[in-house]
């Protein structure tokens, strides 16, 4: 009886090794800047990135616009709020239509997320738009 008691400690160890991955999920990288992981605008050398420190306080810099907004991080769940509320308006003269109607889209995108996971140096927000971002490593 012990012989099998012990004979199935080698499958339970195996079991956990290859799941423990998969369970352990890594920290939401506030204080790190992430840049948004899409094609650069012609014309401009700027990305939309987003930095939020673990008070949830968050600089956001898009194409034309920067603005301050207040995210909420819980498990896998993650929501934006633009403080105060943000428009592109603001956009300075010398951006073009295209740079701020991408501000806008990206946005309404931004209040609309709900949820978030990380794989290494890219984090994903899910919501109706899936945006991904890339940890800052400079």
């Amino acid at each position: 009886m012990a012989f099998v008691r012990f004979a199935c400690c080698p499958a339970v160890v195996v079991a956990l090794l290859v799941l423990a991955p998969a369970l352990a999920s890594e920290p939401f990288p506030f204080g790190n800047e992430m840049m948004l992981d899409a094609p650069p605008m012609q014309g401009s050398k700027r990305m939309p990135m987003i930095e939020v420190e673990e008070d949830g306080t968050a600089s956001v810099d898009l194409w034309c616009v920067s603005f301050h907004a207040q995210v909420t991080v819980g498990g896998d769940t993650l929501s934006v709020v633009p403080q105060p509320p943000a428009t592109v308006d603001a956009a300075p003269s010398s951006c073009v239509p295209e740079r701020v109607n991408s501000d806008q889209a990206l946005l309404l995108a931004l209040a609309q997320i709900t949820g978030w996971r990380r794989s290494g140096g890219v984090i994903e927000f899910s919501g109706p738009t899936t945006l991904r971002f890339r940890l800052m490593t400079n």
